[in-house]
């Protein structure tokens, strides 16, 4: 049975990939090595037995040549000198111990010659400099030499260098084993720390180890992504908190109205009105969660080019509004969006605009140079800066609007953020100071690829003849309509 092979750790491969690479350097190192070592102690052996006979032949020119040879203490031991005839006539102490160094006769046009001169086994080798005192047939020569040194031992000296190069790189993976293993310390204890987070505890982050390293950063980007997670985590359970809540209310009134029918039957159709209402409002809060549950979930294939200006226009017109609404729109504003989507966002502004306005409801369409722009203004009160970003959440009401006879399911503001941020745009409310007081809510959204047309002026601009005040003074713009 083969049993399931494991991956190292990255600890262990990077060690082997330590060992190995030390191992391919080394060990070619080691024969490199070998041989520039060899070759500058032959040269040397080569420099100083030419020295060496040189000195003999001096001796030799001034007639006081000895026998035995005296060899001057050096590591030239093996000395000979032979006649014309070939036949020794002198020699140093041990070369009478070995053979005939060498059986070569330099050529009468070569002064010295240098040879290695082996034993049939080829593990005795002597290095012999021959040095021919003149070019005359019956001139003496001198051999000098030595014994090959032990580095040059092959059969020790090589093996010697591969094991020491082995050491090596066994030394290198242990060192870069121990280097990782500390270098890889913060990771362990990012890791174990991430295993101890769970849906009961959302709330830990990793350690950060000290420094901008790459670590570091990974720690960092770790925690920034727990802390989103956290906030994601209690946003769902504040989520499915409030839509207990919000379910339970209409829920508990239907329930109340079906009992008072049954405990009161003259009040039958009251009560089953009433249970109407109710049952009303469950199915806009259920229907506006799964709206709020399928935005992010269209795909980009399903949107469509849309007139931002026509489908204001539309939605105006549609409504019976109990207020004016002042619209004012430039025409060909073309954005990519899913429709029903879009209208539904331009509807749950309108809405609150009425629901907040005290006189008055003002719409603009504009196109900057990348983008459309959509204001919807109400001249109601102006909004607390600590709640212009809390009103975008689900079920958030103002303290003013907290009255569910008033305000509608809670998800309009947020079902507008979640449309707009889901086709790359923005929206905010921000406050209107020039005239009468009043709330702008601003939506920004990218033009459809290959929308053209000069921008419009945007913002708001005082006008003495306009229940808004903006548009610039003078003419009324051609796109400018009252519902």
């Amino acid at each position: 049975m083969l049993l399931p092979w494991c991956s190292p750790s990255l600890r262990a491969r990077l060690a082997l990939l330590a060992t190995g690479t030390a191992a391919i350097l080394l060990i070619p190192l080691a024969l490199v090595v070998h041989v520039l070592i060899c070759d500058m102690v032959a040269d040397r052996i080569w420099d100083r037995s030419l020295d060496t006979a040189t000195h003999i032949a001096e001796q030799i020119r001034d007639g006081h040549l000895r026998n035995p040879i005296s060899t001057g203490g050096n590591d030239i031991n093996l000395i000979e000198v032979a006649g014309p005839d070939g036949r020794i006539i002198a020699e140093s102490t041990a070369a009478k111990s070995v053979p005939r160094l060498s059986p070569l006769r330099p050529a009468p046009d070569r002064e010295v010659t240098q040879t290695t001169v082996c034993s049939p086994s080829g593990r005795d080798c002597l290095y012999v400099t021959v040095l021919r005192l003149s070019p005359e047939s019956g001139s003496y020569s001198v051999y000098a030499g030595r014994a090959a040194p032990a580095i040059f031992g092959m059969s020790v000296t090589l093996p010697a260098l591969l094991l020491a190069a082995l050491l090596l790189a066994a030394l290198a993976g242990w060192t870069a084993y121990n280097v990782t293993g500390r270098a890889l310390r913060p990771v362990e204890a990012i890791r174990s720390e991430l295993a101890e987070i769970s849906e009961r505890n959302p709330g830990g982050r990793v350690p950060e180890p000290p420094g901008d390293d790459e670590f570091s950063r990974l720690a960092q980007a770790a925690n920034d992504a727990l802390s989103r997670l956290d906030t994601s985590i209690q946003r769902q359970r504040q989520f499915a908190a409030d839509a207990s809540h919000e379910l339970l209310t209409p829920i508990a009134g239907i329930r109340a109205q079906l009992e008072s029918a049954r405990l009161h039957p003259e009040d039958t159709c009251e009560a089953l009105c009433a249970a109407l209402r109710d049952t009303e409002r469950l199915e806009a809060i259920v229907a506006d969660l799964l709206l709020l549950a399928r935005v992010l979930t269209v795909p980009e294939a399903a949107r469509e080019e849309v007139d931002l200006s026509h489908l204001v226009v539309d939605e105006v017109e549609r409504r019976s509004a109990q207020l004016p609404t002042h619209l004012h729109s430039t025409p060909g504003v073309t954005v990519r969006a899913t429709r029903r989507h879009l209208a539904r966002v331009v509807a749950n502004l309108l809405d609150n605009a009425e629901r907040h306005a005290l006189s008055v409801v003002c719409v603009r369409v504009e196109r900057t140079e990348d983008a459309a722009v959509l204001y919807v203004r109400n001249d109601g009160s102006p909004i607390p800066e600590v709640d212009r970003e809390r009103i975008f959440e689900r079920f958030y009401r103002t303290d003013a609007a907290r009255s569910r006879d008033r305000g509608g399911t809670g998800l309009g503001l947020a079902i507008a953020r979640e449309v707009v941020e889901a086709h790359g745009g923005s929206i905010r409310v921000e406050d209107v100071k020039d005239g009468d007081p009043g709330v702008r809510f601003v939506i920004s959204l990218p033009l459809a690829p290959g929308a053209v047309g000069a921008p419009t002026p945007n913002g708001d601009h005082p006008s003495g003849d306009h229940p808004c005040g903006d548009h610039p003074s003078g003419d009324r713009p051609s796109g400018d309509t009252q519902s």
